[in-house]
């Protein structure tokens, strides 16, 4: 007799017991004899057969329906038990999962995987493997005294699993393949029973993972905003520029009459300047909470790091903070994976993981100074500027000095009221004076110049000026660089490439320095 016809022998009697209540048996007739090979689906009806029995508990006692269990005081149907341990085997790995905290209080005991305990294991996604078996109900009863497990994929189950209990007691089980007619619940059975179940995909998701999908992806944890440490400074070194970048942060960061730019740290490497918020943070703090596309190496030997190419890293990024701390980033290369993804490898110096980074969540590979500076090459607060001279290549020489009619208020907040103003000695405007100002500040740098030269020759324009409330003076000289830029000197050094265009229309408002027209604010 054919293997199907016996299972459908097999099944009558058993429906013949049970009242009918499975549906049908659908299955493959194959006209070859030698092959034994079926389908079996369940009819939709059946999700109601034998659903709500408890199968995983901490019970020796064999799951019987909810409906079925003994009233409250015969027998408890439930014992809640503490999980100890579960041993986990899948299709691509072996594991176990142990307690590392017993239940306090309210909370619950907690989980994580034995051997990982020196990596950022993802203990709540652990604690489903008990949190979702411990208890579990059955969807239906597919099949009792089953004498051929193979048919529910539970001869060679995809999942073996084996639960102790605090309490001695141990749970075997097996999930086999998923139920065609209802793909949202798989064959389970126990160790002992020769019962095939159905329940939920659910509650065994997970078991089909691999250690290594247990780990968190976060390469370093973003701290609370309340816990969050100041970076006092930043050194990124990369194999394609010869220098470095070091950002710092500032001193005068706090200080909201000192002028500069809204962002709390400057560029001090390979020339200063101020950075602009929205450009520079993810930079400078950008390595809290950075996370990995996928984790290459755990555990990591160094052939591993070798193999990623972080033995001799690409990119190093040095972060320093105010709580003592310093983390080093390491970045490889870029490579591809395909012609969209590219990727890199990176891990904190130290650690013993190595994850998988999306170039664009790597910032450290590509940016340059101008990316994250401001492109302001005067940023100091109009009224801290105690004098200001400028002088240009066709001999005009103007210079202000402006002093506070009450030297007792604060600089920050005054308005043109609260100062005197000379030009050349002789009383000015104070709000002509703060208008002039304000066109100074809006001198835009096009580029560092960071490979630059003194120019031959007498610069266009110098601008001076004293600044008494951080006690520095600087000195800006413009020369012609090509038809389109200048080059600025700041200081004495090659510091910026600038706008043709702006320096010419700083000649012409200088000119209009003793009229009443308004100064000319737009340029090419």
């Amino acid at each position: 007799m054919k293997k199907q016809l016996k299972g459908i022998i097999g099944l009558g009697a058993v429906l013949a017991v049970l009242g009918g209540g499975l549906g049908y048996l659908k299955y493959t007739d194959n006209t070859d004899d030698t092959s034994s090979e079926e389908e079996v689906v369940v009819s939709p009806d059946e999700a109601a057969r034998g659903a709500g029995i408890i199968l995983v508990e901490n019970s020796n006692n064999l799951p019987v329906p909810a409906d079925q269990a003994p009233k409250e005081g015969e027998h408890m149907h439930y014992a809640e038990g503490t999980v100890k341990s579960i041993h986990v085997k899948n299709r691509d790995a072996e594991y176990d999962v142990k307690m590392f905290a017993k239940p306090e209080g309210n909370i619950g005991a907690r989980y994580t995987l034995e051997g990982f305990e020196d990596l950022p294991v993802d203990t709540g996604i652990v604690a489903t493997l008990v949190n979702n078996i411990n208890g579990v109900a059955s969807a239906s009863v597919i099949q009792e005294n089953c004498t051929d497990f193979a048919k529910y994929g539970l001869e060679d189950p995809d999942i073996t699993a084996e639960m102790t209990y605090e309490s001695g007691v141990v749970k075997k089980y097996y999930v086999g393949i998923k139920n065609p007619a209802s793909p949202t619940e798989s064959y389970f059975r126990l160790e002992g029973s020769d019962t095939v179940y159905t329940i939920s995909n659910s509650k065994v998701a997970n078991y089909y993972k691999t250690p290594k999908e247990f780990l968190k992806k976060t390469i370093l944890e973003k701290p609370a905003d309340d816990a969050m440490p100041v970076v006092k400074e930043l050194d990124i070194e990369r194999k394609d520029i010869d220098y470095n970048f070091v950002i710092k942060y500032g001193e005068n960061s706090d200080d909201k009459g000192s002028g500069g730019t809204s962002a709390n740290h400057v560029l001090v490497e390979p020339v200063s300047a101020y950075l602009t918020v929205e450009k520079s943070s993810d930079i400078t703090n950008g390595m809290f909470g950075l996370s990995g596309d996928d984790v290459y190496a755990y555990h990591c030997k160094d052939d591993d790091i070798k193999k990623a190419g972080l033995n001799d890293p690409f990119c190093k990024v040095t972060m320093q903070c105010g709580d003592g701390n310093t983390y080093k980033l390491l970045l490889s290369e870029v490579f591809t994976e395909n012609e969209k993804d590219r990727k890199c490898y990176a891990m904190l110096e130290g650690s013993n993981m190595i994850y998988i980074l999306a170039e664009s969540n790597a910032k450290w590979l590509n940016v340059k100074p101008i990316d994250i500076a401001s492109r302001l090459m005067i940023a100091n607060y109009v009224w801290n500027i105690s004098e200001l001279s400028i002088k240009t290549s066709d001999g005009k020489s103007e210079e202000f000095k402006i002093v506070p009619k009450d030297k007792s208020k604060e600089l920050y907040g005054s308005t043109a009221e609260d100062f005197d103003v000379t030009k050349n000695g002789k009383p000015y405007n104070a709000e002509r004076y703060r208008q002039f100002y304000s066109f100074l500040l809006k001198a835009n740098a096009e580029d560092f110049a960071l490979d630059a030269e003194k120019p031959e020759g007498e610069p266009v324009a110098v601008i001076e000026f004293k600044d008494i409330h951080l006690g520095e003076d600087y000195k800006f000289e413009i020369y012609n660089n090509s038809a389109m830029t200048t080059l600025i000197m700041v200081d004495g050094k090659p510091k910026f490439l600038g706008s043709r265009s702006y320096a010419d229309t700083l000649l012409k408002n200088i000119g209009l320095l003793d009229g009443d027209d308004e100064f000319i604010t737009t340029w090419k």
